[in-house]
């Protein structure tokens, strides 16, 4: 019984002594993250009026205050009279043990801040990579949200992305249309060229600078090639390429122009 009464009044002895530094620490703490939410809202609002991009400002928001919140406990620990000698050593050891135990998920955050500052491509632009081809959803600090066109979701981790190459279509805005037709030995090249000249020539979503070409890419072993270089924007790329088969195709057969294809001859020989 005596031990407990002594336990008691060792107690009442700290909060008596601690008990203002504990009081005042409480009110510093509510009223620090008060101010820290503002300070975070207030940079957000300052993020959106300097045009940063859209994909970087939860990441920046996300630091700033994470790093004042870290600053205001750091503060209030020393108010209530922990050394903090020991307190940043713990702290220390405590991230040594965590950063040893998620290496990949660091890596992945440090693949996601080398993504977001350096910008190899942003939200909407179409990218290949990792053997996935596709719209960039949503950039996160540690993952990379694609859709394809097939509407599948892929996820790919920030830290993969961030040490492999990664074609970006969208980066220059336009994109080179290259295309190979072939046409028979015995048909016209002037008239095959004059048709696809005439079929490109006419497409308005075609750009003119630069200037489409077509030339004569190879004499295969069963058809003479053309070679059709074009330029577009990002957006009609595809709508040109899958409409530009269709009218060729059809403006050869009106010319009775062939397109060759593999065929194999057997002859029976009767002994």
């Amino acid at each position: 019984m005596e031990d407990f009464q002594t336990y008691l009044d060792n107690i009442w002895k700290i909060v008596m002594e601690q008990g203002l530094n504990i009081l005042m620490a409480l009110v510093v703490l509510v009223i620090g993250l008060s101010v820290v939410k503002f300070i975070t809202k207030t940079f957000k609002k300052m993020l959106s009026k300097k045009d940063v991009d859209e994909s970087l400002r939860p990441f920046l928001t996300s630091v700033v205050g994470s790093l004042l919140k870290v600053m205001l406990f750091i503060s209030v620990a020393g108010m209530v009279g922990i050394e903090m000698t020991s307190f940043i050593a713990i702290l220390g050891a405590a991230g040594l043990a965590v950063g040893l135990a998620l290496q990949g998920s660091l890596s992945n955050f440090a693949g996601g801040v080398l993504i977001l500052i350096m910008k190899p491509f942003k939200v909407g632009d179409f990218i290949e990579a990792n053997g996935y081809a596709g719209v960039v959803r949503e950039i996160q600090v540690f993952y990379t949200y694609i859709t394809t066109g097939q509407n599948q979701e892929i996820i790919i981790p920030n830290g993969s992305l961030s040490n492999n190459a990664v074609k970006n279509f969208s980066f220059h805005g336009t994109r080179r249309i290259d295309m190979t037709f072939g046409i028979g030995y015995t048909d016209s090249i002037d008239e095959a060229k004059k048709i696809l000249t005439d079929i490109i020539g006419s497409d308005e979503r075609v750009l003119k600078d630069p200037a489409f070409s077509i030339f004569i890419e190879a004499l295969a072993d069963s058809s003479v090639n053309f070679h059709v270089r074009a330029w577009s924007s990002n957006a009609e790329y595809w709508n040109i390429v899958n409409g530009l088969n269709e009218k060729v195709k059809k403006a050869f057969d009106a010319a009775n122009i062939g397109i060759p294809f593999p065929q194999m001859d057997v002859h029976v020989h009767n002994s």
